[in-house]
């Protein structure tokens, strides 16, 4: 059985709650946003569920978005993929314009 958007946004829900938002399938890839101070916690949990399996971090990469809000300007995207069920998911972390860090997740991979 293929490892569905849902399972994933519900076990991603259930295990961070109010530190994971906007769930939207883009392209047929599952796309949310992650607290930035969580974001470490968030990549651990897919990586190491038994169930998700995110086992390699595809890519990253830093967006500006000079329109948006302050606290919004900035984000880092992340793609990860799990290779067992060939599933694919993006995430998002928003920053603000006067303090754009994030910790580093070399660590998980």
């Amino acid at each position: 059985m293929a490892l569905e958007s849902a399972v994933i946004q519900q076990k991603v829900i259930d295990q961070f709650g109010l530190k994971v938002a906007d769930f939207v399938q883009l392209h047929d890839v599952l796309t949310f946003e992650v607290a930035p101070e969580a974001i470490l916690e968030v990549m651990k949990y897919l990586k190491e569920d038994e169930t998700l399996r995110f086992n390699f971090l595809t890519d990253i990469c830093g967006v500006h978005y000079p329109e948006y809000a302050e606290e919004r300007q900035f984000a880092v995207v992340y793609h990860m993929h799990n290779w067992v069920d060939n599933v694919r998911i993006r995430i998002k972390c928003f920053l603000p314009a006067s303090n754009p860090e994030i910790d580093s997740v070399v660590s998980l991979f």
